[in-house]
């Protein structure tokens, strides 16, 4: 097939056949006249945004499609239009004679193609009429994703998305790629029919001003947390004198380079650090700030491996080409998320770990993944699904989980229905098959090369994608689902480098995982305690697997060759929820926008509340349900801020939902436990048990919270920390038996330091089976509710 611009002198009488026929009704035009036709396209032609092409099949003309820019037609008013959005139509001549089977998908896919031949394409837009259901099977096979139903001047139109990520993912993308058209002579992708290569544009957020934006607050942040964790320590700098952004501090990173900034500093060693105040001098002279200097810099000091520089480098370069993209495209404010739903206050959010310095590394991601499958891009994603041999798999279900009925559940029949017929269509018996859910880039990137010769085998065989949209959380693999918003999450692996981790996921770790969060769900449901604070996990209910790879059979260590294919299914929150509440990650407590407003401070004056009421509720909601957990069962989570979902009823936090069980709990006890949930046990002594509280939750969150609400006039922090420990201390009050267990008004607790692992070794942060080996401690901190233990006046 080839592409050609149209020539309307000379193709008006073939189009004027084609638009008329009773199969084109959907173009619009079934009783317009020669001339008709003809003036249509002639104005199209000398429309500088928009642009006709015509498609042949060896050499016969065989199909007409139209691009356009979405920001100079009738969809700027329905929709924010991105850098790289094309639209796109397409008519494919009727059939001379018999239909041929599969010109349509062809001609689809080659249009496809055609328009991402230019690398200014990102992102192909149609709006088809909602009665031509023809049309919308096909979209859905090249990877199409219907966002909404808008009303046009001339019809009802499913506005619809599909992006290069998505369409190369997709039934007919995945089918030839890229390389499946020929554009002929003078017919580059380009607008006016040159030969010649279309031009790059930059991406628009990697731009001088977005780029200095996350330059300027990540070196905030860098200073921050690793003065934090005594890498670094500025001093004092009479130069700024003190103002209402807090004391002046100078920090000198080497002989040539000094940074001056004001700072408030707070318990734990906060640095709240004014980033407007930030400066950077080298040899004397203004500089621009730049956080990739700044970690050259301080290479020594922070004791970065040499061998793993360029990793962590490539992290933080990552982590601003990510803070640039949200600082040019994200720009909700405040007022409008503490209304907002659920999925919206996820995507909008700067950022879910306020302590890891590089923490969106997401080292295999290109631009195209970024905008596709980023949280804060926020675009709906279909999972591509795997049929797997049964006899080289596993499938795991936890309670009251049944593998026909779940499939069933979050597929449907119809689904199911033609992925049976995907298979029977290859000779394969359904039958001797599962189902597993992938991450597109997993697809594209790993298991159609790594596992080459599995798919080849008929081992493993792709179905399709899946019929429902999901949204990436900030955890990036795990997936909500917006179409049905009562199914289950699905959790994928993702062989990309993030944060000091591989982001895979094993098929043999994944076989505990339902077992143990049936324990956990189990242990939680019966405690009165817990069930009083509404406290509830999520459970990660069902898990597959594939291990009949040459990987698995090697015999060899786990690898992360070993963790790429496999993925599990958590419950969902939705269904939990009362009328009136609504969901919000906890994470998003700390997120600030553009305008250096935090959407905590704003939920409290929303609230109607004092600040003080709504904080006891909040620490009532969240820290006493994981301080009766410690205590009551020598059980921990991991309970930072992607790993807690807040209910909020009237913009207060009334009870938490704990996620992420399987790979995050911990049973700190050497008692007997049942044989599936062995994996989780960790015995450990009194103060490393406290840590639990006093890093993960103070250090690890709530110092971030104490400094939001200080700052911003809301609460004073030392009264904040009273009130930490007047949750604390009436906790045991209500259970003198479990009071003296652990001390958590001691003067002081071990520090330890997280970024520091990840500077160890960027690879792998932590040995998952030693972590408590695996900490790092610098000193002691002092413990803020030791100071707050008196009852407050």
């Amino acid at each position: 097939m080839t592409v050609e611009p149209l020539d309307v002198a000379g193709h008006a009488d073939l189009l004027h056949a084609w638009i008329t026929h009773p199969r084109s009704v959907f173009w619009g035009m079934p009783d317009a006249d020669l001339d008709t036709v003809r003036r249509e396209y002639q104005r199209i032609d000398a429309n500088p945004h928009h642009h006709a092409w015509l498609g042949r099949l060896d050499g016969v003309p065989l199909f007409l499609t139209e691009t356009y820019e979405p920001a100079h037609s009738e969809l700027a008013d329905h929709y924010p239009v991105q850098p790289g959005d094309v639209g796109m139509h397409v008519l494919v001549a009727p059939p001379d004679g018999e239909p041929r089977h599969g010109v349509t998908s062809a001609v689809m896919r080659t249009v496809m193609a055609f328009i991402f031949t230019d690398p200014a394409h990102h992102r192909v837009v149609v709006e088809p009429d909602v009665r031509n259901e023809a049309i919308a099977v096909k979209n859905a096979e090249a990877g199409f994703v219907v966002d909404r139903l808008i009303q046009l001047s001339d019809k009802q139109a499913r506005l619809s998305f599909c992006s290069r990520a998505a369409f190369t993912a997709s039934r007919l993308g995945g089918a030839s790629g890229p390389d499946g058209v020929r554009p002929t002579a003078g017919a580059a992708a380009g607008a006016d029919g040159s030969a010649t290569e279309s031009p790059m544009t930059p991406p628009a957020h990697l731009a001088p001003g977005p780029i200095a934006a996350a330059h300027r607050q990540l070196v905030a942040k860098a200073i921050a947390e690793f003065s934090h964790e005594r890498l670094i320590q500025p001093r004092p700098d009479d130069t700024l004198p003190a103002d209402p952004g807090g004391d002046g501090y100078r920090l000198t990173t080497d002989d040539r380079v000094a940074y001056r900034f004001r700072a408030r500093r707070y318990a734990l060693d906060h640095w709240l650090i004014d980033t407007a105040s930030l400066t950077r001098e080298v040899d004397g002279a203004p500089a621009e700030l730049d956080a990739l200097d700044l970690i050259v810099e301080l290479r020594e000091t922070l004791g970065i491996p040499a061998k793993l520089l360029g990793t962590y480098l490539e992290e933080i370069s990552a982590t601003l080409a990510g803070a640039a993209w949200k600082h040019h495209h994200r720009r909700e404010r405040v007022a409008d998320l503490v209304h907002a739903d659920f999925q919206t206050i996820e995507s909008a959010m700067v950022e879910g770990h306020p302590l890891f310095v590089a923490n969106s590394g997401r080292i295999g991601f290109g631009l195209a993944d970024h905008e596709a499958y980023a949280p804060e891009a926020g675009a709906p994603v279909r999972l591509v699904w795997l049929a797997v041999r049964r006899d080289l798999s596993t499938f795991t279900a936890g309670h009251g989980v049944d593998e026909q009925s779940h499939y069933l559940d979050e597929l449907g029949a119809e689904t199911l229905h033609r992925f049976a017929d995907q298979l029977r269509d290859l000779g394969l018996d359904p039958s001797g098959y599962r189902y597993l859910p992938v991450h597109p880039w997993q697809w594209e990137h790993k298991v159609g090369i790594t596992f080459a010769a599995d798919v080849a085998s008929r081992a493993i065989v792709p179905v399709g994608t899946s019929p429902d949209r999901y949204r990436a959380q900030q955890s990036i693999r795990t997936f909500f689902n917006v179409d049905h918003p009562r199914r289950h999450y699905v959790k994928t692996a993702l062989s990309i480098q993030n944060m000091g981790f591989m982001r895979g996921l094993s098929p043999a770790y994944m076989r505990a995982t339902p077992p143990i969060n049936d324990w956990v769900a189990d242990l939680v449901a019966a405690d009165d305690t817990l069930r009083d604070c509404g406290f509830e996990v999520l459970r990660e209910l069902a898990s597959v697997g594939y291990t009949g790879d040459a990987y698995h059979r090697s015999g060899a260590p786990v690898s992360a060759y070993q963790r790429m294919l496999a993925a599990l299914w958590r419950e969902s929150p939705v269904p939990r929820i009362a009328p009136g509440q609504r969901l919000a990650t906890m994470a998003s407590l700390l997120h600030r926008d553009r305008d250096g407003t935090h959407l905590a401070t704003a939920l409290i004056a929303a609230s109607g509340l004092p600040a003080a009421d709504w904080l006891a509720r909040y620490l009532r909601a969240y820290l006493r349900p994981l301080l009766h957990c410690l205590l009551g069962h020598d059980l921990a989570f991991m309970p930072h801020g992607e790993n807690l979902i807040l209910v909020l009823a009237d913009h207060v936090p009334v009870r938490v939902f704990m996620k992420d069980i399987g790979e995050e709990v911990v049973a700190m006890h050497d008692r007997e436990l049942p044989a599936t949930v062995e994996r989780i046990r960790m015995p450990v002594d009194d103060d490393f048990r406290a840590l639990a509280v006093f890093t993960d939750v103070f250090d690890g969150f709530l110092r971030f919270l104490a400094a939001i609400l200080d700052a911003d006039g809301v609460l004073p922090a030392d009264r904040f920390w009273q009130l930490v420990a007047e949750c604390v201390r009436r906790h045991g009050d209500d259970h003198p038996q479990l009071r003296d267990r652990l001390d958590f008004f001691a003067p002081t607790f071990r520090h330890s330091c997280l970024n520091r692992l990840q500077l160890r070794n960027t690879l792998q942060m932590v040995d998952l089976t030693d972590q408590a080996g695996s900490l790092i401690f610098v000193g002691v901190q002092e413990n803020p509710i030791a100071a707050a233990a008196a009852p407050a006046s």
